[in-house]
């Protein structure tokens, strides 16, 4: 089962004084890498919510975003006075202007509140485990549709590079009789006599380096594999990288070996093919 790692889940929690809002944004990484954002009243819990993050994504550039909005009377959050009257007088300072609009753009500068640290109880702590139990749930679902639409797309062109491997196939008949009429046209222009015996001794161990029957074989393996893999309980995006490096290394020895333009030119669709492959495994799990 192929699962991204591209997804996006949100939960909301209403408090009776607090709206807290569970983010969890995912994109594609070779590791797992979880950047949180959430107020510092909540820190001491972070290696929780990491954890119960990594046990679920695995994998994947993770930001977590826990916002809190106040919607009761009571708030923590004061006017820092000096520091205000001072943003004040330093704009005064530089442009004259009126005290209501001075006030304005000093509230928004850094530091105008203060906020004085409160304890979060543990029924709060269990409200927001709930929301990112709930958000985890939510993102895992979204890896699972982006999954399949990867798996749609690497079972097509897994097809694709099937057909152009039947392709080389019903060809190399064809391609080894045009190599062999061609070396035997060599030998006749030289106009030169030769041991026949010996001639056609060297040019079957000439023409059996060009033999690309392994090349063929292990390369309808590696496909099938590939699909195996795919189908597997757990999403394998390292494997089914190190499977795509094995049919790219079988593909570029056909290449090597074909000699016969028309080949070459199926080996080129079947190199584009995968390079696309390559493209797509990036964002799988």
């Amino acid at each position: 089962m192929i699962q991204s790692m591209t997804g996006f889940g949100k939960h909301v929690i209403q408090l009776p004084e607090k709206k807290i809002t569970v983010e969890i944004k995912s994109l594609n990484s070779r590791n797992l890498d979880i950047n949180a954002r959430m107020p510092s009243a909540y820190r001491e819990k972070e290696l929780v919510f990491r954890k119960k993050i990594a046990a679920v994504l695995q994998r994947g550039k993770i930001d977590l975003g826990l916002y809190v909005e106040i919607t009761g009377e009571d708030t923590s959050s004061q006017i820092n006075t000096g520091v205000v009257r001072g943003y004040m007088k330093q704009m005064a300072d530089i442009v004259p202007g009126e005290e209501i609009k001075l006030l304005e753009m000093a509230l928004r500068m850094p530091d105008a509140l203060k906020t004085e640290r409160e304890d979060v109880d543990e029924a709060e702590y269990s409200a927001i485990q709930e929301a990112l139990d709930a958000a985890l749930t939510e993102i895992t679902r979204f890896r699972n549709e982006e999954g399949q639409v990867l798996e749609q797309d690497f079972i097509s062109r897994v097809g694709t590079l099937k057909s152009l491997l039947r392709a080389v196939s019903e060809m190399d008949p064809d391609r080894l009789a045009t190599i062999r009429e061609r070396l035997e046209k060599a030998v006749t222009d030289l106009q030169a006599e030769v041991d026949a015996n010996r001639f056609e001794q060297e040019l079957i161990y000439y023409l059996e380096k060009y033999d690309i029957t392994e090349e063929k074989v292990r390369l309808e393996n590696h496909l099938e594999y590939f699909l195996t893999t795919m189908g597997s309980a757990d999403s394998n995006g390292k494997k089914l990288g190190f499977i795509g490096q094995e049919i790219g290394r079988e593909i570029n020895t056909i290449g090597s070996k074909a000699n016969f333009a028309p080949m070459q030119q199926l080996v080129v669709q079947m190199k584009d093919e995968l390079e696309k492959i390559k493209e797509q495994m990036l964002n799988v799990l």
